[in-house]
């Protein structure tokens, strides 16, 4: 019989939350932090980072490393990067499969990628570069986006599977940016969740997102919603690894307890396959 799966967990650490993370035991399994906000050597960000690292594992999650830039991914920055995980010792190392920067200019966005064979060389190639310079395998996170290439020649988990076939890496599923896209780009999230490569998912995020006039936008500043929860379910259901759980809130940042009490569905869900809150 196979064994049930053990997920974990965690929150992401924001300012708001560190004097809780610091004096407080609070009842999650890992935590992940913005690894560019710790980056810089010394300062208070570090330090309470090494003292948050003395009781928590970290997930290191970045938003600059810019791997599908044709021009490659700027070494200094790898380098910096593979020092904090060298004192940190993470559990992951994530970034985005997006482009950031191009030449001198850094639009500090998450910026598509069409999804094309060429793109797929260049994204590939950096990725290969980044596991080999921070002696670590990397974790991509699939994206939200509001545009679509017309060149395209695969769809975007046709995309992430030849991608982590190819180099090895693993993938963070945001289930919230899968239902964002499809919501805006009109394919179906079930379909995404089918083609990508399941096996590999080491990480998930649970996210909220706001109605635009025309778009949903990825703003991570509202609770998780049924349709990401339902989508969480199902991802769950079809996994056989066992992977970590993370709530993710970037702006309009409640108290702790919410999170927890979020935290706490996602839990639900994973054990008993769905929402049991009311």
């Amino acid at each position: 019989m196979t064994p049930p799966l053990s997920p974990r967990f965690g929150l992401g650490l924001r300012k708001p939350h560190y004097h809780d993370f610091l004096e407080g035991d609070v009842p999650v399994d890992f935590v992940e932090v913005i690894s560019e906000n710790f980056m810089v050597p010394g300062g208070r960000p570090r330090d309470v980072l090494r003292r948050v690292r003395e009781k928590h594992p970290v997930a290191l999650h970045g938003v600059s490393m810019s791997i599908g830039s044709a021009d490659g991914i700027d070494r200094d920055y790898l380098l910096r990067l593979r020092a904090l995980a060298d004192e940190v010792e993470p559990m992951l190392v994530s970034d985005h499969l997006c482009w950031t920067r191009t030449g001198g200019f850094n639009s500090h966005d998450l910026l598509p990628l069409p999804y094309t064979e060429e793109a797929l060389d260049v994204v590939c190639r950096n990725v290969e570069q980044a596991q080999d310079i921070l002696r670590r395998t990397l974790v991509i996170e699939n994206p939200s986006s509001y545009l679509a290439f017309t060149g395209a020649e695969m769809s975007e988990w046709e995309f992430i599977a030849a991608l982590c076939q190819r180099t090895g890496c693993g993938l963070l599923l945001d289930v919230n940016n899968i239902h964002v896209s499809a919501v805006n780009h009109g394919f179906d999230a079930h379909a995404y969740i089918a083609g990508v490569p399941l096996d590999q998912v080491r990480q998930i995020h649970l996210a909220g997102h706001t109605q635009g006039r025309e778009l949903l936008i990825d703003t991570h500043d509202q609770p998780v919603p049924d349709p990401v929860w339902a989508l969480f379910g199902t991802v769950m259901h079809k996994l056989d690894t066992d992977v970590a759980v993370m709530i993710e809130r970037d702006d309009n940042i409640p108290p702790l307890a919410d999170l927890l009490d979020e935290l706490d569905v996602a839990r639900s869900i994973a054990r008993n396959g769905s929402v049991a809150w009311a």
